[in-house]
């Protein structure tokens, strides 16, 4: 096995997925199907998870000395790939067939067993037997359990999309092309229960080439790679595949002693991502690529809790919509908090301004379209967890208030979580699902606790 030196850890983001510009780290967009206008009247949460946009195109905005620009809404389904230099073939996942392009770097133990409970469980063909410890991903899990477990993390919405899609595609696609060729496919093979499983099998082990951020080439297919797919995965791994037009090879990241297990990467993946793709999360907090969305439609919800008179209102509103129209938020969006930083921090900087700043200064924006130069102090501000204490007050309120919001929408709060975890005889009783949602739900609550704590003074 070749020997690379480390490279430096790239975070995975919203929009642009996945990868980070240079030395200065990476930039993040956020990520949205839609960049519609929600009504003021609208509120609380999304019911999805958001995708993310294409590439930017002329037309930009100066706010705070920061450029912002019209971005180019996607096609549908077919998100882009953003990978540099050409490392690092991208593992699947479980999900939309085809569709998952993502270089994220996550994982966890007993990755590959979790997988392998997918292909024997996904869409109720075969139950999972109940003394595997490895149930898969929660697509194989009835909408009710789901829901009970997860309610608040977002891993329910985006199952239900993956289920949709996968029905889309088999009545759309799949069953035409079966039925256009009986010779080949028997009428037993025609089954969307089939289907789902095939697609948790692919989407489990299969890789994708690595495309470059500028290319606009369709997606590449899924392949599957023998013997690359056997390494589990975690957030601090040691070995990464490398993609070459020749070859694909597994490079160490770090000298691995004789007898310690090799961990691959699937990339940098928040544990609600992991358990939407992989039935598994990393408990915290080894996880440290962990992150907690605040919907934008929250934040929205937020600063018109603040507003006193339909006036007020309807300023508000204005300022929403006008972000909209720079498409910098939208109703499917959400910003992405990590455990150190904010990694929509462009966007959600933008947001918090306009939403915040006096009324004159609006008016001024809109009618120039946006500032040509600024003194650049916030432009240099990066949302860290050692500059968020120093944003304004009003800023800091309306976070914090979203943060609130966000809480909310779990069906147990933090001090549960923690009492749980401290009970040892309690915890042993708890099925894998459970101790899997249950890391999922805290790593969530202890990123926006500590937004919290952050933006209280």
């Amino acid at each position: 096995m070749a020997t690379a030196a480390k490279r430096p850890r790239v975070r995975n983001g919203a929009l642009r997925r996945w990868e980070g510009q240079g030395g200065k780290g990476p930039r993040f967009l956020w990520r949205s199907r839609s960049v519609s206008s929600p009504t003021c009247e609208d509120s609380g949460r999304s019911g999805t998870r958001p995708e993310e946009p294409g590439s930017s195109r002329p037309g930009a905005f100066s706010l705070g000395g920061r450029s912002l620009r019209r971005r180019r809404q996607p096609c549908p389904g077919l998100p882009k790939l953003v990978s540099r230099g050409r490392t690092g073939a991208e593992s699947q996942g479980f999900g939309e067939p085809g569709r998952h392009r993502v270089r994220l770097r996550h994982g966890g133990p007993g990755g590959r067993a979790a997988r392998g409970a997918a292909l024997r469980g996904a869409a109720g063909c075969a139950p999972v037997p109940k003394n595997h410890h490895h149930p898969g991903p929660p697509g194989e899990r009835s909408e009710e359990e789901r829901k009970q477990l997860l309610q608040g993390t977002g891993v329910p919405e985006a199952v239900e999309k993956d289920l949709a899609n996968i029905s889309h595609e088999y009545g759309t696609i799949v069953l035409p092309f079966l039925e256009a060729h009986p010779d080949i496919f028997p009428l037993q093979a025609r089954s969307l229960q089939l289907y789902r499983q095939l697609v948790a099998m692919v989407m489990a082990y299969s890789f994708q080439e690595p495309v470059e951020e500028e290319d606009e080439k369709e997606p590449s297919p899924p392949m599957m790679v023998p013997a690359a797919d056997i390494l589990n995965h975690v957030a601090n791994h040691n070995a990464n595949l490398e993609y070459s037009p020749e070859f694909l090879r597994m490079v160490a990241t770090q000298p691995i002693p004789k007898g310690q297990e090799i961990f691959n990467t699937y990339g940098q993946m928040a544990n609600w991502q992991l358990v939407h793709m992989y039935g598994f999360a990393e408990p915290y907090p080894a996880n440290t690529d962990d992150t907690a969305d605040i919907q934008m439609a929250t934040v929205r919800a937020a600063a018109l809790q603040g507003v006193t008179t339909e006036a007020e209102r309807c300023l508000m509103c204005e300022r929403w919509d006008f972000l909209c129209q720079l498409e910098m938020v939208g109703e499917e969006g959400a910003f992405v908090i990590g455990r150190e930083l904010v990694l929509t921090e462009e966007e959600l900087s933008a947001t918090l301004k306009v939403l915040c700043m006096p009324a004159k200064e609006f008016r001024e924006l809109k009618e120039q379209d946006g500032w040509e130069e600024d003194d650049g102090k916030e432009d240099s501000l990066t949302l860290t967890n050692k500059t968020i204490p120093k944003l304004k007050a009003s800023w800091k309120t309306l976070l914090r208030n979203s943060a609130l919001l966000t809480l909310q929408a779990y069906a147990t709060d933090l001090k549960s979580e923690q009492e749980l975890l401290s009970n040892r005889e309690v915890r042993a009783k708890l099925t894998w699902r459970e101790e899997q949602a249950l890391q999922v739900r805290y790593g969530q609550k202890m990123i926006l606790h500590q937004l919290l704590e952050l933006t209280s003074s």
